[in-house]
């Protein structure tokens, strides 16, 4: 299962990665004269890449659109919690390469979105 927005994802991606990340305090972590790390982790967050193969134009139009908002809640499988988790993401660029027109229908290959927590 995999939602943005509330909403079953329109198609599921042929790749899909979720990556934690540890966010320091950009002041307070730092490496001593000696090497050693004084580390502040400030929040543990979650990334998740997916990327497609060829799409339709509605398909990717559904997809593109469930992510307009700057934040959505999105539900997904974590590898961490061993559970599907609801949190807050936004997503950055989304390049979508154009792959073939036939008559009116565009296909759409590659499409790929880099979505990060709040």
């Amino acid at each position: 299962m995999l939602k943005i927005n509330s909403q079953e994802i329109a198609e599921y991606p042929s790749s899909f990665q979720v990556t934690t990340m540890d966010l320091d305090d950009g002041e307070s972590t730092v490496r001593t004269a000696d090497g050693t790390l004084n580390r502040d982790r400030i929040a543990v967050k979650r990334q998740i890449e997916m990327a497609w193969g060829p799409l339709k134009w509605d398909r990717i139009s559904s997809i593109l659109r469930s992510m307009e908002d700057v934040f959505f809640p999105v539900t997904y499988p974590d590898p961490m919690t061993g559970k599907y988790e609801t949190k807050t993401f936004y997503v950055g660029n989304r390049p979508a390469p154009f792959a073939v027109a036939q008559g009116t229908e565009i296909m759409w290959n590659g499409l790929k979105v880099t979505l990060t927590e709040k």
